[in-house]
């Protein structure tokens, strides 16, 4: 077994390391009219320690609110602007001096968001998309800021033909030629990321007689395998990216990396907005940020960590549509949170997805008869780090490890996959069972009939 007295270490830094770990931001929308002031909106984002916001426009009060605050800003030039930003040049060079030069690098904006889900625009601003990018990034070379400032625009799912099954993922073909194929181009070209905008919530709402709430809510669940590439699929998120993924790649643009520009859940919703609740909102909040912080990334790139933009940062009034779209919000306007979540690594210690709102007490998950184990993700899928870090921390934490030792029963298969499962099992059963105690940074699953290595067996209780 490698390394095993490395788990005294790792212990002293909790299971959590921030390490590998992807990047949490918010979106600070402001269709309300009964918002805090800016100023106390970046005080808000301090004292949370959220370090990343996007925003949907380039307002002068919020820019200059945010200046000296470290936190890193996404800028938006709005879809009713892109025709003046793709018919003239001079339109492009103004909008960024006044909207971005003038305020770098006292507020730190570190993106810009050229439009927003255009496809899906009444005002068909899809034609005018591929100019404003190259004219907005002319601009920024002017001001010489073209190398630390990047440049995307946010893609809804709408925008893919299928999403399912993830391997079959493809855009829709009237948007490849003309906007898909030289977006990329221009995103590979720059440097910078594919924007998407993923919700779980509309999946799950409109198909809640197929796709379990678990698998949406990043809880334990037996995984769905995809046919077409062989991978198992836990959570309802990564199988949408590595749709667009996919797509991408369909195209000849694999090596593009993305950012969630926009994810979250309703707290609350209309009677036929199925599984808009607060109990649901914040699991999903809470387990995306423990699954994006702990590392990792999807079963298709599973070594590119994501930087994912929750929505919203507030409840916001002046929303059209059914009720769902005004409670997004992670706070209330008075800076109340709607309910509690990790944003940090050191939040991530105490965080505990509680299944069971009304008594409190933990999960157990349930099979025929009873019986359940846990086992790690295989290697190519999660890579060596994660399941060695894994595997330090239940040996360090109460799994009983001795049969994975040199010379004992389990100690072959002397693979790291091999060894994480016993000891990740052994963990599990110690803790009951209970919800939580298979996860490990996302390296484990639970399987309802009892795995085997070698010679070895894996216990069911203890």
């Amino acid at each position: 077994m490698e390394s095993f007295l490395s788990s005294l270490i790792f212990l002293i830094f909790s299971v959590f390391s921030i390490a590998d770990g992807g990047s949490i931001g918010v979106n600070y929308g402001r269709i309300a009219n009964n918002l805090p002031s800016a100023t106390k909106v970046v005080e808000l984002l301090k004292s949370q320690n959220l370090n990343r916001v996007k925003l949907y426009d380039s307002d002068p009060a919020v820019l200059k609110s945010l200046s000296g605050s470290g936190i890193r800003v996404t800028v938006n030039l709005p879809n009713e602007l892109l025709s003046s930003a793709a018919r003239r040049p001079s339109f492009a060079y103004t909008w960024v001096f006044r909207n971005v030069a003038a305020y770098y690098p006292s507020t730190t904006i570190e993106a810009i968001g050229v439009g927003n889900e255009v496809f899906v625009d009444p005002h068909n601003t899809t034609r005018y998309l591929i100019p404003a990018l190259n004219n907005i990034y002319k601009a920024l070379v002017k001001y010489k800021l073209h190398d630390v400032i990047k440049i995307s625009s946010p893609i809804a799912l709408s925008a893919l033909q299928n999403s399912y099954p993830s391997s079959a993922g493809s855009f829709r073909p009237e948007l490849i030629e003309p906007v898909f194929k030289p977006m990329l181009e221009f995103l590979k070209k720059t440097g910078s990321s594919l924007m998407v905008n993923v919700y779980p919530f509309f999946a799950y709402e409109s198909n809640a007689d197929v796709i379990s709430l678990d698998y949406a809510l990043f809880r334990q669940n037996p995984g769905a395998v995809d046919a077409g590439n062989g991978l198992r699929y836990f959570s309802l998120f990564d199988a949408q990216i590595d749709a667009v993924f996919a797509a991408m790649t369909s195209i000849g643009y694999s090596d593009i990396p993305i950012i969630v520009s926009e994810t979250g859940w309703p707290s609350k919703g209309d009677s036929n907005e199925v599984g808009a609740s607060l109990q649901n909102a914040a699991a999903y909040n809470g387990n995306l940020v423990k699954r994006i912080l702990t590392g990792g990334g999807t079963p298709l790139r599973p070594k590119q960590d994501l930087t994912v933009y929750l929505f919203a940062l507030f409840n916001e009034n002046k929303k059209q549509g059914p009720t769902s779209e005004r409670n997004f919000g992670l706070f209330y306007p008075d800076e109340k949170k709607v309910y509690e979540i990790p944003f940090t690594v050191e939040d991530l210690k105490e965080y505990r997805d509680d299944r069971s709102p009304v008594t409190g007490g933990e999960q157990r998950v349930s099979t025929a008869n009873g019986e359940s184990w846990c086992v790690a993700k295989k290697e190519v899928e999660v890579g060596k780090d994660k399941l060695q870090e894994g595997l330090d921390f239940a040996c360090g934490d109460g799994a009983d490890c001795h049969p994975i030792q040199p010379g004992s029963n389990c100690f072959d298969p002397n693979t790291v996959e091999a060894h994480a499962s016993f000891a990740f099992n052994s963990y599990y059963q110690k803790k009951g069972r209970a919800g939580g105690s298979c996860f490990f940074g996302g390296a484990a699953f639970i399987v309802t009939q009892q795995p085997k290595y070698g010679k070895c067996d894996f216990p069911s209780g203890y």
